[in-house]
């Protein structure tokens, strides 16, 4: 395959995750093609996390287990310290692209190589990834199976980025907030570079999105904090909770979205993200929504 040719290495950043991680080391270890090296960072865990790793690790030279100090919570900043700790630590290996791994996904055997191949045909892209499911009774069940879709964002559970790119963007920002994935894909493209989720392969995430240390209305009503922090226009906001009250939880969970919106309007929580990027961001949502309106994807 045209990809095999791209050396590419992966990071996990890790939580008290021993109840899904073995599922994702034992996917990685059964991929058609093996990244150069994987960094599992092991964010305080106090589960067995780090002894489950170390036992399975220790069979494969290419894992790394590395411990980052105890703490008491879950934090979104703290993600992309891990992150962007061990992206350093790789930084003297050669190869061409990393992916962000959360460590409660699972995939076919295929699924890194046919990233890789991606960024083989295309030099010009930055970011990639594919949808992801959590209802494995409903594999076309994702948030990209709709006709509004917008194909240029990449969800976190998993990112794989060229290296030039995430280089250019300096890591992860270190948002406590949330956002970390989309302020990347989002600047990657102010910067020029191309960012693409291919649908036709998804990956398998074992835990709700932003449920792991709240429930799911609670989980809406953060996201709609932050996409106020991360600059989402109001008018664009609005759409996405109706669009979202036709999913479940029915109504609430639309509701509850723009509610913690509006809520960090109020309150004019400070958005740590520049100026220049709400205004990107804010412009690409408009053109968007021009698009919707007179029928064009």
């Amino acid at each position: 395959m045209p990809g095999s040719r791209l050396r590419y290495v992966l990071i996990t950043p890790a939580r008290n995750e021993r109840a899904f991680i073995e599922g994702t080391i034992r996917s990685v270890i059964a991929q058609t093609l093996l990244p150069t090296r994987w960094v599992i960072v092991s964010d305080g865990s106090t589960d067995g996390t780090d002894e489950l790793v170390g036992r399975l690790a220790g069979r494969h030279e290419w894992i790394e287990l590395l411990r980052m100090p105890e703490r008491r919570d879950r934090s979104f900043a703290a993600k992309a310290t891990c992150f962007n700790t061990a992206f350093d630590r790789l930084a003297p290996i050669a190869f061409d692209l990393v992916a962000n791994l959360d460590a409660d996904i699972t995939f076919e055997p295929d699924y890194l190589e046919f990233l890789v191949g991606k960024f083989a045909e295309n030099p010009k892209l930055g970011v990639a990834g594919t949808p992801f499911i959590e209802d494995a009774s409903q594999p076309l069940n994702h948030s990209y199976a709709h006709r509004f879709a917008d194909l240029q964002h990449v969800s976190g559970a998993c990112q794989m980025f060229r290296r030039r790119c995430l280089e250019e963007l300096g890591g992860y920002a270190k948002l406590k907030g949330g956002g970390i994935d989309l302020v990347a894909v989002t600047t990657a493209r102010m910067n020029g570079w191309q960012t693409r989720t291919f649908t036709e392969k998804t990956c398998f995430h074992h835990r709700r999105m932003g449920t792991a240390a709240r429930g799911p209305l609670m989980a809406r009503f953060q996201h709609g904090q932050e996409d106020y922090t991360i600059g989402q226009h109001p008018l664009w906001e609005l759409m996405r909770g109706l669009f979202q009250m036709r999913t479940k939880p029915f109504v609430l969970g639309g509701l509850f979205l723009l509610l913690g919106y509006f809520w960090a309007m109020i309150r004019r929580v400070q958005r740590p993200i520049s100026p220049e990027l709400v205004s990107f961001r804010r412009a690409e949502q408009m053109t968007r929504l021009r698009s919707m309106i007179l029928g064009r994807r």
